[in-house]
């Protein structure tokens, strides 16, 4: 019971901290405020804020992507399905067809079969594929995006 409270209280932190900084999707994609940067400072400085002001929006990016590449990748999903449901099933059996087996045994089955599936559904490629396609999504978002006027006055505010 204490860890469906921590997981509850987790969760209320993370709509708290991060989803609360959700832009509306008119801000996040409007095409007027695309260009090219002039030189490196300027890309430095746009990546700088454009992380922070829409840090919301890329952590959705990231979730969305990683939804996607479990889709994707249904042996994984499946092999993580019963790794997990695993888990889950050996803390409440006690006896199978009448013998008492110990949750060693019952856990030494588990990983003689899930950790070769796991091998064979490429875990590492698929979050290599999400690292990869969410740092090049978020990292040209924040460069190519140019700050809002908001922005400017955002040192002001700071010094007063």
């Amino acid at each position: 019971m204490e860890a469906a409270i921590r997981v509850v209280d987790a969760l209320k932190s993370f709509r708290e901290t991060r989803l609360s900084t959700l832009r509306t999707p008119a801000e996040f994609f409007d095409i007027h405020r695309i260009s090219r940067p002039a030189d490196f400072n300027t890309a430095v400085s746009r990546l700088t804020y454009n992380t922070r002001y829409f840090s919301g929006n890329y952590t959705l990016i990231v979730a969305a992507l990683a939804v996607y590449s479990l889709i994707a990748s249904p042996l994984l999903l499946l092999s993580l399905i019963f790794l997990f449901g695993g888990f889950a099933v050996i803390n409440r059996f006690e006896e199978v067809y009448g013998q008492v087996v110990t949750q060693k045994t019952l856990y030494t089955g588990l990983f003689v079969i899930g950790i070769p599936l796991l091998w064979f559904s490429s875990p590492f490629m698929t979050l290599f594929w999400l690292i990869g396609a969410s740092a090049f999504l978020i990292l040209t978002h924040a460069c190519l995006i140019e700050p809002g006027v908001e922005s400017e006055y955002a040192n002001i505010e700071g010094a007063v």
